[in-house]
């Protein structure tokens, strides 16, 4: 067998905090030895290469995102520019315009937060009946747990007012039939309305969300693409695509069963006979939903919202559901990973987890996504039983105008805690829950250092206490990820014995002014030994 060494000279790389070295050495995709450019240069390679005082870093590992829904988004009518319901009315039209033909609309990325002129209110389907009455329309909130339909879009399912979901709600209009706003678990009733997408389509998106992943430095996702009924052929996708190695973006599947039937049946097929390698394609986690969000105001909170009396969230799971499948999966060694916004919700979670441990361990890592709305005591409660905690950070852009109002001032002094618990000792993870955010890591990073917004505000940061230091924040973007998928001695450092998974960054993100780190753009990405990405 012919070894392919690689040999990288003249950079600053980030090994761990406090530690940098020139260069380092790479055999066959792992990194064999670092160190100055005169010991690293010591060994033969087949190719030596000049980084030129460039920074690297470790490839980034999105700890939550929904990886297909990200390719997904690329193609569809895009909201995110909205500032008002005519101006959404407007860009479904001209999509429809620019798209003859087509059977249904989808779009997603609105949020009636930022609506700047006429009425700063959810959308309900006679909104949506503006831009077609012919075909259905259906368009995701941009926290993905609101979705609205067209009268079109309604009528196709037979919804009426007597429709019940488990989990979720259909609102209603003063006559009793449906609005067109649908949350939670409803919202997969909804978007039924959309014609299914070929497998190829699928693949397609899956693909494109993957190179755009690869460009801004991330080597590894911790991705949930996969949920209840539609499961076997998601993963007949997922499978075929990296049987055929048609990417290198290394993937850890995370698979949504609400209902503990369609979990069971996962159980006896794609649990017992799908094939991983560990290395590109993880079995990844049981992903569960407790609740919504808090711009929706479908967080599960144990008190009001502050904001609307008589509101305290939406439960997607019981927490008799939420246990039921908790055990099933710690009886399968299958590690799970909660979508968790609420105080309410988390309460309810850590709880779930608790009873699934033995003298307080957590040797599944059963971990929380989220975990925004916070008490101290949950906190501490959360590290003394190590569970770890999946933050993106990104989430302070929008919800550091809102929280104070929705959850009032000391509890949000306690929330998007990043620092404290990081501090407290629990594991915790970064990623950006993409498409919710976009998955670029360098504005995650920033608000996580910063507390503040991407238009630099507030002055002084957002309860600046929870700042962390730059060299932490990388760490848990990439070791600390890792952490999640038991493969913290297989990547996320720059060490002998790692995967030679990296980035060159253009420009220096130690040293930078951190205004600028939102900025960092990529100039090479590296997986498995082999650049994948290059400027």
């Amino acid at each position: 067998m012919i070894l392919l060494a690689t040999i990288l000279i003249n950079g600053k790389i980030y090994v761990e905090k406090n530690n940098f070295v020139e260069a380092l050495l790479i055999e066959d995709g792992i990194i064999k030895q670092i160190g100055s450019n005169e010991e690293v240069l010591k060994n033969n390679a087949n190719e030596i290469i000049d980084l030129g005082g460039k920074t690297v870093l470790p490839g980034f590992n999105d700890s939550h995102l929904h990886l297909i829904y990200v390719g997904a988004v690329m193609s569809c009518c895009n909201l995110n520019s909205a500032k008002s319901i005519d101006e959404i009315i407007q860009i479904g039209k001209e999509f429809l315009e620019k798209n003859e033909g087509i059977t249904a609309l989808y779009g997603r990325g609105w949020n009636q937060d930022y609506f700047i002129s006429g009425e700063k209110r959810l959308l309900n389907r006679h909104d949506l009946d503006k831009i077609s009455s012919e075909i259905p329309i259906i368009f995701d909130r941009v926290c993905g747990h609101v979705a609205v339909g067209n009268t079109r879009a309604i009528e196709s399912l037979g919804i009426d007012g007597n429709t019940v979901v488990d989990g979720g709600t259909i609102e209603l209009d003063e006559q009793g039939n449906p609005n067109g706003i649908f949350n939670e678990n409803a919202v997969s009733l909804i978007k039924s309305a959309i014609p299914e997408k070929s497998n190829e389509d699928i693949e397609g998106e899956f693909l494109k969300a993957a190179n755009y992943a690869l460009s801004l430095g991330i080597t590894s996702v911790q991705s949930c693409d996969v949920s209840n009924k539609e499961f076997k052929n998601m993963f007949k996708i997922i499978h075929n695509i990296y049987d055929n190695r048609k990417t290198k973006l290394r993937y850890g599947a995370q698979f949504n069963f609400q209902d503990i039937e369609d979990f069971r049946e996962y159980l006896e097929t794609e649990f017992k006979e799908g094939q991983y390698d560990e290395k590109f394609l993880s079995k990844g986690a049981l992903k569960l939903f407790k609740d919504g969000s808090l711009g929706a105001r479908t967080a599960l909170m144990l008190k009001d919202y502050e904001d609307a009396a008589g509101i305290r969230g939406v439960e997607a799971l019981t927490d008799e559901q939420l246990e039921s499948l908790c055990n099933l999966a710690t009886e399968h060694g299958i590690r799970v990973v909660t979508h968790a916004i609420g105080d309410g919700a988390i309460e309810s979670v850590i709880k779930a987890y608790e009873k699934t441990m033995t003298d307080g361990e957590n040797p599944l890592r059963h971990g929380i996504v989220h975990c925004q709305i916070t008490s101290r005591e949950q906190l501490e409660r959360i590290a003394r039983l190590n569970i770890p905690v999946m933050y993106q950070p990104i989430f302070l852009d929008y919800d550091l105008k809102i929280v104070e109002f929705r959850v009032g001032k000391e509890l949000a002094s306690t929330s998007y805690a990043f620092n404290t618990l990081y501090k407290l000792g629990a594991p915790i993870s970064f990623g950006t829950d993409a498409p919710v955010e976009d998955c670029n890591p360098f504005p995650n990073i920033y608000c996580a250092l910063t507390r503040k917004g991407l238009d630099g505000k507030p002055e002084g940061g957002f309860y600046p206490q929870e700042r962390m230091e730059l060299e932490d924040i990388i760490d848990a973007y990439t070791i600390g990820s890792a952490y999640n998928e038991f493969k913290e001695n297989f990547k996320g450092r720059l060490k002998p014995g790692y995967v030679a998974d990296l980035i060159v960054l253009d420009r220096d993100i130690f040293t930078i002014d951190e205004s600028e780190i939102k900025d960092i753009k990529v100039e090479k990405t590296m997986v498995d030994g082999e650049f994948v990405y290059e400027v």
